[in-house]
C-alpha cells in the first residue's frame, strides 16, 4: 500500500512541475502532461484507498494519516470532475500543488489506528464521510479560483497587463466557475451533515450533542449558506464572492483539522 502512495506523490509532484512550465511558458502540451500526471496519481491514490479498505474491512479514516490521504484523494477527484466539465486549464496551477501538499502531509503525521473499527462500517457514516470530503474538496477548489480571481482583478485594475493578465481567464469565467464549485460543495456538505445526523442518532442515540466538530460544521454550513443567499438575493459576485470563498476555506480548514487537534470531542477520537 505504501508503494502506491509514494508513486502517487511522485506523479502529483511531476504534475506540479508540468503546470508550472505551463504557467511560465504557456505551452499547451505542458498542461496536458500535468493533467495526465494527476490522472495517473489519482489512479495510484485510488489503489491506496481500495487496499486500505480491503486490509481493514472499513473505510480508511481511522487516524489522521488516513483522513488526510482520503482528503487529498477527494480534492484530486473533484479537480478531475471539474476539469472535465469546465476545461479550465489554469486551475491545475492551484490544484496540483494543493493535492501534493495534502498527501505529503499525510505521510508525516501519526498513523496510529483508532482501536474501535466497527463504527467505520456503518452505511450512514460512510455516506457522511464521503459527502463531507467531496464537499470540502469543491470548497478548496473554490478558494483557489477565488485567489486567481483576485490576482486577475488586481492586474486589470492596476493596468499591469503582464504576466498573470495574459495567463488567467476572464473574471467572469473565474467567478462563475467558483460559484459552481460552491454550489456543488454546499450541496454535498448538506448531504453529509444530514447523513451525519442520522448516524449520530443510530450510534449515540441523539441527533445533536454539541460536540465541537458538530458546532463548527454547522458554522461552516451557515457561512456558505449565507454566501449563496447573498449572491442570489443581493448580488455578491466578483471580488466579494472571491474573498468570502477564501475566508470560507479558512473556516473549513479549522473545522477539518483545528477542531480535532485543539478541542476535545467524540469526533476527535477518529483521527488521533
Amino acid at each position: 500500500m505504501e508503494i502506491f502512495i509514494i508513486i502517487s506523490i511522485l506523479f502529483y509532484m511531476l504534475s506540479t512541475v508540468a503546470y508550472l512550465v505551463f504557467l511560465f511558458l504557456q505551452k499547451n502540451y505542458a498542461q496536458r502532461i500535468g493533467y495526465y500526471l494527476i490522472v495517473a496519481g489519482f489512479v495510484c491514490h485510488t489503489a491506496t484507498i481500495v487496499l486500505g479498505f480491503v486490509k481493514s474491512g472499513h473505510l480508511p479514516v481511522g487516524n489522521l494519516q488516513e483522513t488526510l490521504t482520503l482528503a487529498g484523494w477527494a480534492v484530486a477527484a473533484g479537480f478531475l470532475i471539474f476539469q472535465y466539465k469546465f476545461n479550465l486549464k489554469i486551475l491545475g496551477i492551484f490544484a496540483a500543488p494543493a493535492i501534493t501538499l495534502i498527501v505529503v502531509l499525510a505521510t508525516l503525521v501519526s498513523s496510529e489506528p483508532y482501536q474501535t473499527t466497527k463504527v467505520f462500517k456503518n452505511f450512514w457514516l460512510i455516506s457522511h464521510v464521503l459527502a463531507i470530503f467531496f464537499g470540502e474538496a469543491f470548497f478548496t477548489l473554490a478558494a483557489g479560483l477565488g485567489a486567481l480571481y483576485l490576482i486577475q482583478e488586481n492586474a486589470i485594475k492596476t493596468k499591469k497587463h503582464r504576466f498573470f493578465f495574459r495567463r488567467l481567464p476572464s473574471l467572469e469565467l473565474l467567478d462563475s466557475a467558483g460559484y459552481a464549485c460552491i454550489v456543488v460543495g454546499f450541496s454535498l456538505l448538506t448531504l453529509g451533515l444530514t447523513t451525519g445526523l442520522v448516524y449520530a442518532k443510530s450510534y449515540w442515540g441523539r441527533f445533536w450533542s454539541w460536540d465541537p466538530k458538530e458546532v463548527w460544521s454547522a458554522i461552516t454550513w451557515i457561512f456558505y449558506a449565507v454566501l449563496l443567499h447573498e449572491r442570489l438575493t443581493v448580488g455578491w459576485r466578483g471580488r466579494r464572492s472571491a474573498i468570502m470563498a477564501i475566508i470560507g476555506f479558512g473556516v473549513l480548514l479549522f473545522t477539518f483539522l483545528g477542531v480535532n487537534l485543539l478541542l476535545e470531542g467524540h469526533h476527535g477520537e477518529f483521527t488521533r
